[in-house]
């Protein structure tokens, strides 16, 4: 048992190695296969143990990036979302006594995906399988099966790569013909390209103003931040006029570039008057608005155009909690735990939008996503199901510049422009803005703590993917699908007093159908 746990650790961190910024992404078949080879025949409490260790190694390694919020924050959160990879193994240790347990196995691992992506507190998308794949074969599958889809053939190409290991011996020809079926799914979709109908296009400016100092600490440099975009918008504007720089359709700042309600602070309202009105053009602004309720605060889109007029706002869906809201306030409160520490510096909770409807911005239907929005399917799926014609992300990521947790959120941007078909723009505080192409193609970047405007022509895209239609299925009839299987499983367990006795038949058998 203590090589299988040693086993499943290191399996983790192999398969956190699939994900940016170290892009390994061939290990995670085979950390998958190390996971599910070792829970295979256990006890359902063996199971969690191993699926527990296969998470603290995996979630370790990939949030390390929290270290720079708190040591505890990191390894808080990397602990509590091992439980569900305990649950994972639990279930394994269920599910692989069925015949067909590959596929009943991969439907668990999606399942236990989308319940980890919305319990508890709207959950934490963060490491689904998916958002290791860009610039995979696997990633040619968005378009048309979703997010969810492509964790699914992550997670069969694991399931499916150790059964063949274990068929091998006696089944050779159906491990060869299993495993040539694998590598022709995975390429199936390579020539059809993004779906989709071109509509046009519109030219967009991406202002990234940067952060003084290290580039961590915004807040505290909040109003020259602010400043820094008006001033590189005011640039822009006598760029253009001297015929020195291509004149856009509209301006994207990013998240935070105004970390005060622009509406009630004097400051920062005329600032951006003066940079709408300069470069005659929309302005889409990322700011921290006041809510109705003085305790609540809103993270918000906002169109505002020339001539102080302001148009469409989009409010962020998935505030973080402990991040930007503190859930159970009333209670933590009473006993005392808002009042010291990293809670204390959150005196006001961020309130939830509901958008479902695409910010319109010179005619061009454009879907927003604020920050860790954009790993939540949702955001964008509703936007394009109602016409949105390409994609922005908003972010600051400002505390994180110096970590991998920049690589992993363009890492996921990427996909959301595969995955639906449209070009998305990414507008940073200080790294990384850039332009990406319908396909996931990098077309245009700025780089990190840096102050510059980035203009580019992005094309418009009507219709809706398949993705968005498919994907959200496939999460549904995961969670049925492991229901299911796991009271199946659960009534092959109760039947099986000596598991250590099967799971010994089952590998010397090659595995089962």
């Amino acid at each position: 048992m203590r090589l299988r746990f040693l086993l499943c650790l290191a399996a983790g961190v192999a398969f956190a190695l699939g994900f940016p910024p170290y892009g390994l992404a061939p290990l995670l078949p085979v950390a998958l296969a190390c996971l599910v080879g070792a829970v295979r025949g256990r006890s359902v409490w063996a199971g969690a143990a191993l699926g527990g260790a296969f998470g603290v190694g995996f979630f370790g390694l990939l949030l390390a990036w929290l270290r720079v919020i708190g040591v505890d924050a990191w390894v808080a959160l990397a602990l509590f979302e091992s439980l569900y990879l305990a649950a994972v193994g639990a279930g394994l240790a269920v599910v692989t006594r069925l015949r067909g347990w590959p596929v009943w196995a991969a439907a668990l691992w999606l399942a236990v995906e989308v319940v980890r992506g919305e319990v508890p507190w709207g959950g934490l998308t963060w490491g689904r399988a998916v958002f290791a794949t860009v610039d995979t074969p696997y990633a040619n599958w968005l378009p048309w099966i979703g997010a969810n889809g492509v964790s699914l053939l992550v997670a069969l190409s694991g399931t499916g790569l150790l059964w063949v290991v274990l068929a091998a011996r006696r089944r050779r020809v159906a491990a060869a013909l299993v495993a040539a079926g694998a590598v022709l799914v995975l390429l199936a979709p390579w020539p059809l390209g993004p779906p989709g109908e071109r509509s046009g296009s519109t030219t967009v400016a991406v202002v990234q103003g940067d952060v003084p100092g290290t580039g961590t600490e915004l807040v505290l440099n909040h109003r020259e931040v602010t400043r820094n975009h008006v001033e590189l918008t005011e640039d822009l504007a006598a760029r253009v006029a001297g015929g020195e720089e291509q004149a856009p359709d509209w301006v994207l700042w990013p998240e935070n570039s105004t970390a005060v309600d622009p509406f009630r602070d004097e400051d920062t309202r005329e600032g951006i008057a003066d940079a709408v009105d300069a470069v005659g053009v929309p302005l889409v602004v990322g700011a921290i608005a006041d809510a109705p309720d003085p305790d609540e605060v809103l993270n918000q889109s906002i169109v505002h155009h020339p001539g102080g007029t302001v148009g469409d706002r989009y409010t962020k869906r998935h505030p973080v909690p402990f991040g930007e809201y503190v859930p159970l306030r009333g209670l933590l409160t009473r006993l005392g735990f808002t009042d010291v520490g990293r809670l204390a510096l959150i005196p006001r909770d961020m309130v939830a939008g509901t958008d479902r409807e695409p910010l319109h911005v010179d005619g061009a239907a454009v879907a927003a996503a604020i920050c860790f929005d954009v790993s939540y399917d949702d955001v964008f799926a509703d936007q394009v199901r109602a016409g949105a014609e390409t994609l922005v992300v908003q972010t600051s990521n400002a505390l994180f510049i110096h970590t991998g947790q920049i690589e992993q959120q363009f890492a996921i941007s990427r996909l959301r422009a595969q995955e639906t078909g449209r070009a998305l723009t990414v507008a940073a505080v200080n790294g990384r803005s850039g332009v990406i192409g319908p396909d996931g193609e990098v077309l245009h970047a700025l780089p990190v703590r840096t102050s510059a405007v980035l203009v580019a022509d992005v094309p418009l895209v009507r219709g809706t993917p398949p993705s968005v239609v498919v994907g959200p299925w496939l999460g549904r009839a995961s969670l049925l699908a492991g229901l299911a299987v796991l009271v199946a499983g659960g009534l092959a367990y109760r039947r099986e007093p000596d598991q250590g006795t099967r799971a010994s038949g089952q590998e010397q058998s090659g595995g089962a159908a």
